[in-house]
């Protein structure tokens, strides 16, 4: 009796465990992503993605760089860059649009909408590793690149928490072998220590065809670092 009663109070906990974190699954913030994703898993039902390539996820500068094939003809390349999003959506979903690829290279770019929606740069940097520890579970050898939050003119006031950011990630990555950080912060400055007008669009936040060319120049010198592991 006494056994019985002990599974049916397991089974009770466990029932409980899971309508808990459906819930939890159900409020997420980052479910306002999710018709972002299922347009990605739609388009990989019809043109499913080669294993192998390089994945550039993150938010809407990876979204708007809309010649990244053409940019590297030379690699195979996917472009998951969704929304505003932050680290933490990168996260959420890399079940659905990260893993499934089997890349051999991931570049992320993300962490600016994070500090604007007033995480601290450590808060940030948590998620970061959040998303490395979830990756390396499914893809233990793959490789991740993280490029450097850069400034813009419309959230220059955020510039300090946006360098101290790049530098926890590049302490943590630089003792990591599989792991690189790549810098695009100081590039995008003019001779004033300030942001360069022509490098960004109207929005003064996202960048210009010009700042692109910048971002091209930045991975194709990484990429050919590592030619012989990508494809």
């Amino acid at each position: 009796m006494k056994k019985a009663c002990h599974r049916a109070g397991l089974a009770g906990l466990i029932s409980l465990l899971v309508v808990l974190q459906v819930g939890a699954e159900e409020k997420s913030p980052s479910l306002k992503w999710e018709k972002d994703i299922q347009k990605f898993e739609a388009a990989d039902k019809t043109n499913p993605p080669p294993e192998g390539a390089v994945l550039f996820i993150g938010s809407s500068t990876i979204r708007l760089w809309k010649t990244l094939k053409e940019d590297f003809p030379e690699h195979t390349v996917i472009n998951r860059g969704f929304g505003g999003s932050q680290i933490v959506d990168s996260v959420y979903y890399a079940d659905r649009i990260v893993i499934p690829y089997k890349p051999k290279m991931i570049l992320l770019y993300a962490g600016g909408n994070d500090i604007n929606a007033g995480k601290t740069p450590e808060a940030v940097f948590e998620d970061f590793k959040a998303f490395v520890v979830k990756v390396r579970a499914k893809l233990p050898s793959v490789r991740i690149a993280y490029m450097a939050n850069g400034p813009s003119i419309a959230r220059w006031a955020q510039a300090d928490k946006l360098r101290k950011l790049n530098q926890l990630i590049k302490d943590y990555v630089e003792k990591d072998g599989g792991m690189d950080f790549i810098e695009a912060f100081d590039v995008f400055l003019g001779p004033d220590g300030k942001p360069r007008p022509d490098l960004y669009v109207a929005d003064k936040l996202h960048n210009s065809a010009e700042g692109y060319k910048i971002r091209v120049e930045l991975v194709r010198a990484y990429l050919e670092k590592f030619k012989s592991i990508v494809p």
